[in-house]
């Protein structure tokens, strides 16, 4: 079963609709897969896109244009190559889901270094308290993998390819 490309829906103009749709399709878009949630995430960097792969994550569990950002969190995820850290940025916000019910929906990467031994992320994440009024559930998210991860570095544009375990 092919999963469709992300529509928009609401009381919104259809104009509006059609805008906030280009725009949020720049940011990522859901692949072909036939159990599990498989995302490109895409950014002209490689931070733009870590942060595009985590607004796509959210999607996947809630509409994320319902997600206010209240709370502002730092963040540092580490790992030992640029894989591993896409991993470890994901899975520690899942973990801040799973722990802390808190959804996000703005994600600002201050830079992504490589060290001596690996990389590191810093991050500033805002989101809020998971409401079940308020955030409508989608698919509940148990992991990401490493299973047909990949990132792919152009001129100007970075993809990023990864699966969430729904």
């Amino acid at each position: 079963m092919k999963i469709p490309e992300l529509f928009i829906t609401g009381s919104l103009s259809l104009r509006k609709e059609r805008n906030e749709e280009v725009n949020r399709l720049k940011r990522f878009r859901f692949l072909e897969h036939t159990a599990d949630a498989y995302v490109a995430a895409y950014g002209s960097t490689l931070e733009e896109a870590f942060e595009n792969a985590a607004y796509a994550t959210f999607e996947v569990m809630t509409d994320v244009r319902k997600i206010k950002p209240k709370i502002e969190e730092s963040i540092d995820v580490e790992g030992h190559d640029e894989q591993s850290l896409l991993y470890n940025w994901l899975e520690a916000l899942l973990v801040r889901f799973d722990t802390a019910y808190m959804l996000y929906s703005h994600f600002k990467i201050h830079k992504i270094e490589k060290m001596k031994e690996g990389y590191r992320l810093t991050a500033k994440i805002r989101g809020e308290l998971y409401n079940s009024e308020k955030h409508p559930q989608k698919v509940g998210v148990k992991a990401v993998t490493y299973h047909r991860m990949e990132i792919v570095k152009k001129p100007k544009q970075v993809t990023l390819r990864f699966i969430l375990d729904i």
